[in-house]
């Protein structure tokens, strides 16, 4: 276990330290979260009611969208002077591997989020009429339910010839039911109109069944000729 989250920890530093030299991955999210904002401010009146009720599927669509860039890069650098082929021939366990490529998703992905809801409140005048904490929960459940199988998914298209578009054909019609109720208790929080416990549970036992599987089914994914 000890090595287990060594061999974790190191990879996540590793990562992160070359995200934060080149900048790629959050530099093309952001850019793309923007236009999301801009272009739907401008699609849709952002004083009216209305807007109370679809920004919640607008904010999370727009995070999805921009979470693929993210991913599509988390295995291509591995690709590079056979640093994949390295690890698979290591006694390093697998799961290290993908616990360290989701963590680090996530925290990319967190970290967009963070920086793009400020926007979002400001451009579509949103304020909460439910429970507002509730909206912590949400967002850490739903982008790990993102990450999880988006890393997983990464991993199985990184050596296709056209993984940029396998990957949101695999990642998003498994990501409907944690899409949808990241949307529907995004939605309920903000309107007030009906409790999002059931949701948030939701995202919950979502993100545990699908944790357990990728980790299950991971080894034979790195391994595979």
């Amino acid at each position: 276990m000890n090595s287990l989250w060594s061999i974790t920890l190191a990879t996540l530093a590793k990562d992160i330290r070359l995200e934060w030299r080149s900048k790629d991955a959050l530099n093309a999210m952001l850019f793309f979260s923007l236009l999301v904002v801009v272009i739907f401010s401008f699609s849709f009146d952002p004083l009216a009611e209305e807007s109370r009720h679809i920004v919640g599927g607008l904010i999370w669509v727009a995070f999805l969208f921009a979470a693929v860039v993210a991913l599509n890069q988390t295995w291509a650098r591995e690709l590079r002077n056979q640093v994949l082929d390295a690890y698979r021939i290591s006694p390093a366990p697998a799961n290290a591997l993908f616990l360290a490529k989701a963590m680090g998703n996530f925290i990319f992905v967190g970290l967009l989020e963070a920086l793009m809801t400020p926007l979002f409140i400001v451009f579509y005048n949103l304020r909460a009429l439910g429970p507002a904490w509730q909206l912590i929960p949400v967002a850490v459940l739903g982008t790990w339910a993102l990450v999880v199988n988006g890393t997983f998914f990464a991993a199985m298209s990184v050596r296709t010839r056209s993984r940029e578009l396998m990957l949101p054909l695999l990642l998003f019609p498994i990501s409907i039911p944690a899409v949808l109720g990241m949307v529907q208790a995004t939605t309920a929080i903000l309107t007030g109109e009906e409790s999002a416990r059931f949701w948030i549970v939701l995202l919950l036992t979502y993100d545990v069944v699908f944790t357990t599987a990728c980790l299950a089914l991971f080894g034979a994914i790195l391994h595979a000729e």
